[in-house]
């Protein structure tokens, strides 16, 4: 009974303490988190909706509610001017629409990517995502070991040489759209490109025909949308995880990162091997890739798994990037027929009734060109990037305490009357060669030496689908749906923009 006694009060005491240990600690991060507040409560921002939490209540109101978020952050800054604080917990994010400090931040090499962003795509749910990948690598020298690697498999020249297979599984959306246009259904384009996308991806990149069209119970595109989803969820809501009627959904997530990091391990090994073999292999991307990665003698374990963050990377970019650009692009052509039968009377007179298009085609297709730039402006792909504060500076006349990041967002920049007129008009004159550029406020891929490395692919890749579809077919948007954007980390049509489709009068095909 004495020893029980003795224990029990051991416990009490061990409680106690641990007690007013939880609770000093507690008292000490609130300090920190004031301090914190004071340091940059002189640059203007919303009201905190919470000490602790700061504005991460409106992020999850703002999630839950299905809306955009970046429109949240869109009139804040028409509310707070070019450059305002976000708080979350103990952490303060810098959302600047000033062209200068755009062009000083994004343009220099010496601010690197945001440590504290990126960490949650490293991982996504406890597995690792994209890694220390392009997207993700922080550490510049990290970084530029991969882009080295990268960069001769998007060169103009070797891309150029894509142009076969761009035309190929452009080809195949015709084919399946005759069907669509015979049998008078109804076509969800967005489905229809994201399916041509990721073949394209998968063929060019990895050497695999997927043909989603007549496969569409590949696991693949539900798998990218399950991590996407992932992302989101990660990025904006802390308690995500935490709730126990999110365990299902983070199990599907962490399923879907399995499949596509256990894919991409199997075919960079199977090409691998074949390399070392010097067996008959694709010349496309992957096999450049490791190529290039031989002659630079780059070859340890973290070098391969980097290789699977990259490949998961193209696999979800490489395709949705595309996706969303030509199904906006076709839902606004749709809701502007002027400007629909403008494009159609340009790729009729570049590609008269050839099937294919070249390489050289791409060049003449001017004014395309300007309604893609212009949908990208409205639904850009690379909604923000941000990059670390390492020391103090001044933007816009505020001084910038060292140690918080700066995010940018061409969403914000693109929608705002200051450098567009009219911001929500489509008007594709914009982007005419003789026309003013805008001043570091349109960046949909990104600046500097971390732009997107794959924009030239996918415009390319765009241009041809779209001017194949132009150039075959007639279409109208089904009345009553939505035009409204669904967020989903990258912007997608709400509706999946619904055509209906019939053959042009006067095609041959």
């Amino acid at each position: 009974m004495a020893l029980y006694q003795i224990v029990a009060e051991w416990m009490t005491y061990l409680t106690f303490y641990l007690l007013c240990a939880v609770f000093i600690a507690f008292v000490g991060y609130c300090l920190y988190v004031r301090h914190i507040h004071q340091k940059y409560d002189h640059i203007p921002g919303p009201p905190r909706d919470n000490f602790l939490l700061g504005h991460i209540p409106t992020f999850r109101r703002e999630v839950n509610s299905d809306r955009v978020i970046h429109d949240r952050f869109l009139e804040w800054t028409e509310k707070y001017g070019p450059v305002y604080r976000v708080n979350s917990f103990h952490t303060v994010t810098l959302v600047v629409s000033c062209p200068e400090a755009t062009k000083e931040i994004l343009m220099s090499p010496k601010y690197s990517k945001d440590p504290l962003v990126y960490k949650h795509i490293f991982y996504l749910f406890g597995l690792r995502f994209l890694g220390n990948g392009l997207i993700t690598a922080v550490d510049h020298d990290t970084w530029y070991k991969q882009r080295r690697i990268m960069d001769p498999a998007f060169s103009s020249s070797y891309l150029r040489g894509l142009m076969d297979t761009f035309n190929e599984r452009a080809e195949c959306l015709m084919q399946h759209l005759e069907v669509i246009a015979e049998e008078r259904t109804i076509a969800n384009m967005h489905r229809l490109v994201n399916c041509v996308t990721l073949d394209v991806i998968c063929k060019v990149a990895f050497g695999v025909d997927l043909d989603l069209l007549k496969h569409p119970d590949s696991p693949f595109p539900n798998a990218i949308e399950l991590c996407l989803q992932g992302m989101v969820h990660d990025f904006r809501d802390p308690f995500f995880r935490l709730s126990p009627w999110n365990r299902k959904k983070v199990r599907e997530i962490q399923e879907a990162v399995k499949l596509l990091r256990t894919t991409g391990t199997k075919w960079i090994n199977q090409r691998r091997k074949a390399v070392e073999n010097a067996e008959d292999v694709p010349k496309d991307i992957l096999t450049k890739i490791l190529k290039t990665a031989e002659e630079l003698k780059v070859d340890d374990e973290e070098d391969h798994e980097v290789m699977v963050d990259n490949f998961v990377t193209f696999f979800i970019a490489g395709q949705e990037t595309t996706a969303n650009q030509l199904s906006f692009a076709i839902m606004e052509l749709g809701r502007h027929p002027e400007i629909l039968k403008r494009a159609k009377e340009e790729v009729d007179e570049v590609l008269g009734t050839r099937h294919d298009v070249l390489y050289e085609d791409l060049g003449k297709l001017t004014y395309l060109a300007q309604v893609l730039k212009e949908t990208l402006r409205i639904y850009p792909p690379a909604v923000g990037t941000s990059r670390w504060i390492h020391e103090d500076t001044v933007i816009s006349g505020f001084k910038i305490p060292a140690g918080c990041a700066v995010l940018f967002s061409s969403y914000i920049t693109s929608r705002m009357e200051k450098f567009f007129k009219d911001p929500l008009k489509f008007e594709p004159e914009r982007f005419h060669p003789d026309a003013s550029k805008p001043y570091f406020s349109y960046y949909p891929f990104a600046l500097g030496p971390r732009s997107c490395l794959g924009q030239t692919f996918s415009q390319m890749e765009a241009k041809v689908v779209l001017t194949k579809f132009l150039q075959r077919f007639d279409f109208s948007l089904v009345p009553g749906q939505s035009f409204d954007i669904k967020d989903t980390g990258t912007l997608r049509p709400r509706s999946g923009v619904l055509c209906t489709i019939k053959h042009c009068a006067k095609s041959t095909f």
